[in-house]
């Protein structure tokens, strides 16, 4: 789910196996045999069943319709399809609508519905709002709150390194939304990164990209879905993971956002592997040559290596940034998921105390780019 320059063209990798949640019951059982149209067809009633559902029990409902809805701006594109600034003509609402072909492979499609299920659910100030969905065939139409200063990720590319008092409002944001998700909903969300953060120029900052999220059982997920240069080294090495993987990549996005680089510098951390047909940053515009792509894969296995074998990285040189900063960021990056933390622990550090008395004014610096 995202608002800021999408890639919607990637692909999931050992993701069809997910570890059942109870919303799994929703989704449409791929036929043994028959025809095309016949699964199509299936796939189609249980997607409408769900957006009917969704709609009804909404909070907040907007009669959602494609000629109600007048296309402001092209946000980014993929193979998958695309996300669009709009205006909700009835109600000038302005959203983002991602729009997705629906025709597309099982795990895509219960990628779908099982992103749906997560944004209607959802109701946090830390994480993206949802407004609906709508068939549009052969597509489905998500809408949703559109943040309009983009992704961290595209606002730290185009002003440099992040003042270290917002990476920490940042910070405080993120542990707020992954603790909701997991408290509340019992979900982690598996690919924290800064294009999956979003800004508004009213400072806020939220979460968003649900796609590749699972539901937990026994607070545990096995599926090894997510960015690989964001990941932690208990899920590169295809253990089982918990909520504190989440942290790791936070503690990792935190860095780049204060430094103004991916800390790993062996990798470029948008050439992901993964994972997610409905990613959170702007896809390339033309195929790479095959030399270039094999010398990304060969960057990728480095920094994978690098984030196993390697000591953590910090934010440096030292004594540049506070203290409270070094050592939160240090508590999010321990090589053991047992001696790292949870969101929630991490609420009482010392750096999110001075976060949420921190007088610093996000509205004001939103404001400056």
């Amino acid at each position: 789910m995202t608002l800021a320059a999408p890639k919607i063209g990637g692909s999931q990798a050992n993701g069809d196996s997910e570890a059942p949640g109870p919303q799994d019951s929703n989704l449409p059982s791929a036929p043994t045999s028959g025809s095309t149209s016949g699964r199509r067809n299936t796939y189609h009633t249980t997607l409408s069943n769900t957006l009917a559902n969704l709609d009804m029990n909404a909070e907040t409902r907007y009669d959602l319709r494609n000629e109600d809805l007048k296309d402001l701006q092209e946000l980014g594109q993929g193979n998958g399809g695309s996300v669009k600034k709009v205006e909700h003509i009835p109600t000038k609402t302005i959203m983002a609508k991602k729009i997705v072909l629906i025709d597309a492979k099982p795990s895509v499609r219960k990628q779908i519905l099982r992103e749906l299920h997560i944004m209607h659910d959802c109701h946090s100030p830390y994480i993206i709002s949802f407004y609906g969905a709508f068939l549009s065939d052969p597509n489905i139409c998500i809408c949703m709150e559109f943040m309009d200063k983009g992704s961290l990720d595209g606002i730290y590319k185009k002003i440099g390194a992040i003042d270290i008092e917002v990476v920490s409002k940042v910070a405080l944001a993120v542990l707020e939304g992954l603790t909701y998700l997991y408290d509340v909903h019992r979900i982690i969300h598996r690919d924290i990164k800064p294009s999956n953060i979003l800004c508004n120029s009213e400072g806020q900052i939220k979460i968003c990209d649900f796609g590749v999220s699972g539901e937990l059982i026994n607070s545990i997920a096995d599926t090894f879905v997510g960015t690989s240069t964001y990941m932690s080294p208990e899920r590169i090495q295809g253990a089982q993971y918990t909520v504190k993987s989440d942290v790791w990549s936070m503690g990792i996005s935190l860095i780049e956002l204060a430094l103004g680089r991916f800390p790993f510098s062996e990798s470029d951390p948008d050439d992901d592997d993964n994972f997610s047909d409905l990613e959170g940053t702007l896809s390339p515009e033309s195929v790479l040559a095959d030399k270039r792509e094999k010398d990304k894969k060969k960057d990728r296995r480095k920094s994978k290596g690098h984030i196993v074998n390697e000591p953590a990285p910090r934010l440096t040189p030292e004594g540049r940034f506070p203290g409270e900063a070094e050592d939160f960021v240090d508590s999010c990056l321990f090589k053991d998921p047992d001696a790292r933390k949870t969101p929630k622990d991490l609420l009482k550090h010392p750096w999110i105390d001075m976060a949420r008395a921190s007088k610093f004014d996000c509205k004001v610096w939103a404001n400056t780019f």
